[in-house]
């Protein structure tokens, strides 16, 4: 893995839109982020294309790819922060220049669709990506939860998992491998096809919208990685934040999809996902699930250095 260096204050942070454009109301809450993390001593830099709406519903493909690969090119830039979530970040991929990556690594951070992109990037160069608060959620949150978690991850280099956390055990067992997942929806379209990631040995993790997927949908996407041996491959499952007005988990849904044919252990925890309490989880660095333990994941591998 490619550990990306770490973030100092002081330092130039890049913000990209890779999924959808930003709003007019977007505008005022980036610009409130840019201002609440410029009293912090961080620079501020905007991708060219950041408030670019080429189509109507999204910016195009190779405009939001050309913001990622000047990004990660910029030399000033040693963070990039994406923006917002949406739905089609992955129309990016033909366009993203891997190697580039490589080349020149750098925390990369966001959730939701975001998923897509940084799984990717990971998958094609090894780099360590992260799930975690997006820009403009910064301003919006009710709490400085998920701004204080990417402080902590990427300038403290601090290992731990959110505070104060409960955790559920849903299956009991101890595993170890490196991180994958985020969104639901958008793990099970990289199950397969020419863009899919490698699950082998992997600690899957996984949240999803309940305003946007029903439990229905949910184990329509659960069953899809199923029958395309996701669940064969992976060593460890750890399950996010869900709420669907049906009152039916997330964990429900997915034990009524594995039934009694898995035996690898599953925690289940209320700390990332779209939710205010969003940690930071890198994507390619290891963990630990061990479901004696009050801490019943942790991480023990480095995931920035300096």
């Amino acid at each position: 893995m490619i550990v990306p260096n770490k973030l100092n204050i002081g330092d130039t942070i890049g913000v990209i839109a890779p999924s959808d454009p930003i709003t007019e109301k977007n505008i005022e809450e980036i610009n409130q982020t840019k201002l609440m993390l410029e009293q912090k001593d961080f620079k501020i830099k905007y991708s060219k294309n950041l408030f670019s709406n080429k189509y109507g519903y999204s910016n195009s493909a190779k405009e939001k790819a050309e913001d990622i690969n000047e990004m990660f090119a910029d030399k000033e830039v040693k963070m990039i922060w994406c923006a917002k979530g949406g739905e089609n970040s992955n129309t990016t991929f033909e366009y993203i220049d891997y190697e580039l990556i490589k080349q020149n690594p750098k925390i990369l951070c966001g959730y939701s669709d975001i998923t897509a992109i940084a799984n990717m990037i990971t998958q094609k160069t090894g780099l360590v990506t992260f799930h975690g608060i997006n820009f403009k959620t910064i301003a919006t949150s009710e709490t400085d939860y998920g701004y204080r978690e990417a402080i902590k991850r990427f300038v403290d280099k601090n290992l731990e998992i959110g505070e104060n956390e409960e955790y559920q055990t849903i299956q009991e067992g101890k595993a170890e491998g490196a991180l994958i997942g985020g969104n639901l929806s958008l793990i099970r379209a990289l199950t397969g096809g020419k863009y899919k990631v490698d699950f082998e040995n992997k600690i899957l993790f996984l949240e999803e919208l309940g305003l946007e997927t029903s439990p229905a949908l949910a184990s329509n996407y659960l069953s899809y990685m199923k029958q395309n041996d996701v669940f064969n491959k992976i060593r460890g499952l750890w399950i996010g934040y869900y709420e669907h007005e049906s009152n039916i988990s997330l964990e429900q849904v997915i034990m009524d999809i594995l039934g009694e044919n898995y035996k690898f252990p599953i925690i289940k925890s209320n700390n990332f996902g779209h939710l205010d309490r969003n940690t930071v989880i890198p994507i390619g660095t290891k963990a630990q699930i061990d479901t004696t333990k009050d801490k019943k994941v942790q991480l023990i591998e480095e995931c920035v250095k300096g």
